[in-house]
């Protein structure tokens, strides 16, 4: 099983990224935190790198049932889904796959929760 979902867009990197948000938030999603890896990295190590954005993506009440099931799961959220620009024109959107990441899981309630998150984030993914 592929711990993510993916799809290449020739489009340009911002406007992916709007889309990526809006396909998201037509899911049920909210962008919950936001990290430019270019930016940081140059920030922080002061090196060059391909625009690379990590969307931290939550589904409220998915979260809520997923915490009430399992206090720990916490650590696995939110659901990250990235955007790279692999060249000019050319970005890839790639989504985690929560039924991947739960296999670690032993919860039957949790197990339901990740196979209708996952339905989600692969719905997002082939729509763009």
């Amino acid at each position: 099983m592929k711990y993510y979902f993916n799809k290449t867009l020739n489009e340009d990197f911002n406007s992916v990224i709007e889309r990526v948000t809006s396909a998201l938030k037509n899911e049920g999603f909210g962008i919950l935190t936001e990290i430019d890896v270019k930016e940081t990295l140059k920030k922080k190590l002061d090196v060059d790198f391909k625009k690379y954005r990590i969307l931290g993506a939550c589904n409220p009440p998915y979260a809520h049932q997923a915490l009430e099931a399992e206090d720990k799961i916490g650590t696995m959220l939110p659901c990250n889904v990235i955007v790279q620009e692999i060249e000019e024109s050319c970005v890839e959107v790639a989504a985690v796959n929560p039924m991947a990441s739960m296999q670690a899981v032993e919860n039957e309630k949790l197990f339901e929760i990740a196979q209708e998150i996952t339905a989600k984030l692969e719905n997002v993914i082939e729509k763009l």
